[in-house]
């Protein structure tokens, strides 16, 4: 057995986040493993030297989307790709083969205000879905899912259940998720409402706790017994979302 801690935080600008020494901080601070980054909106290889492997898949669109993985440990393989054109081209996805197991980092695209990009996102959530099945190893998914699944990770839920992010038919991805034989790790620890991972700007959300759990790890059930400890860390600034660490071992 070998405990790793796994960390995936939509960091909302790279650049930003390590100008404001926030990034600095959470590394130092918690010394992931693995750390799967969201929207890391850059696209240049500017990372300072954190002693890590570091996986870039950026946008073609300048200061937009993209995402990054940094892993202590050299995997065996890379994929960048889901062969889905316009997700490839924001650069949504990148997953790193190990000797046991298969890290999987995804930004699932929002779907807008009005629903206006279901289409869209439900496109990438089902080819995830069918991507899934035929991983043969273990898998971790770090994720900024932008869908909250019970009405325990979310502050409104009353007034939230036709909204993007909290519909019926988002949520329902997560319960096929679920019956492929995945997990979400922070409900394997704990059933407490108020954890969130995201909170709007403005209105003093996240000192109220007005928040919404969007981001996620989910891990296939044959590692579930092997699940340490699961948290939020909602005082770590740097962005509108907060890290979620997965402490494991594998």
């Amino acid at each position: 057995m070998i405990y790793i801690k796994i960390a995936t935080w939509n960091i909302n600008g790279y650049r930003s986040a390590e100008k404001g020494n926030y990034f600095h901080q959470f590394i130092t601070a918690n010394k992931p493993d693995i750390i799967c980054l969201q929207e890391i909106k850059m696209n240049e290889k500017i990372l300072k030297d954190y002693g890590y492997h570091c996986y870039y898949h950026f946008a073609e669109k300048k200061g937009y989307s993209g995402t990054m993985i940094l892993s202590k440990k050299e995997p065996l393989s890379v994929f960048y790709k889901m062969h889905l054109d316009r997700f490839d081209q924001e650069g949504r996805f990148i997953l790193l083969e190990y000797d046991t197991f298969v890290l999987i980092n995804i930004y699932v695209p929002h779907g807008g205000r009005k629903k206006e990009n279901h289409p869209y996102k439900f496109s990438v959530l089902n080819k995830l879905l069918s991507m899934i099945k035929d991983i043969q190893k273990p898998i971790i998914i770090c994720t900024d899912f932008n869908i909250a699944y019970e009405e325990i990770d979310v502050k409104n839920y009353k007034t939230n259940y036709h909204n993007n992010m909290f519909s019926y038919e988002e949520r329902a991805v997560i319960d096929h998720l679920l019956k492929l034989g995945f997990v979400d790790s922070l409900r394997c620890i704990t059933k407490d409402s108020g954890i969130y991972s995201m909170w709007p700007n403005g209105f003093n959300a996240r000192e109220r706790n007005m928040g919404w759990r969007i981001d996620y790890i989910f891990l296939s059930s044959s590692l579930k017994s092997y699940i340490k400890d699961v948290y939020y860390l909602k005082s770590q600034l740097g962005s509108d979302h907060c890290p979620c660490i997965l402490e494991i071992n594998l």
